[in-house]
């Protein structure tokens, strides 16, 4: 269940933070109040998934899943085109985040 809650929380953050530049500096209500929701959202969920998961193993997850879609929605949304070597510290991202699954630190 706790995975199901981190998913749930870097979608949340994600979409989140995405929507953070339609804000124009929080002078746009609705998206100011998706914001503000997404990240009260991503934290109770977030909270939900320490409760079957150890704290850093949470964040670091999170973190590293969060950096990945968002940068993922900003191609696709804004069509925000990335380097090589963005895409290669992506894919980096992407193998911590396979080495702490694999690795079995999560585990009680």
């Amino acid at each position: 269940m706790s995975w199901i809650f981190l998913i749930l929380g870097v979608a949340a953050e994600a979409m989140s933070h995405v929507a953070l530049k339609e804000t124009d500096g929080f002078t746009k209500p609705f998206p100011s109040a998706f914001v503000l929701l997404g990240h009260l959202a991503a934290f109770m969920f977030l909270g939900q998934a320490m409760k079957g998961m150890p704290i850093g193993i949470v964040h670091a997850l999170w973190a590293g899943l969060a950096i990945i879609t968002v940068t993922l929605l900003s191609t696709i949304i804004y069509r925000q085109h990335l380097d090589l070597t963005t895409w290669t510290g992506m894919a980096l991202v992407a193998i911590g985040i396979a080495m702490i699954n694999l690795s079995g630190g999560h585990n009680h």
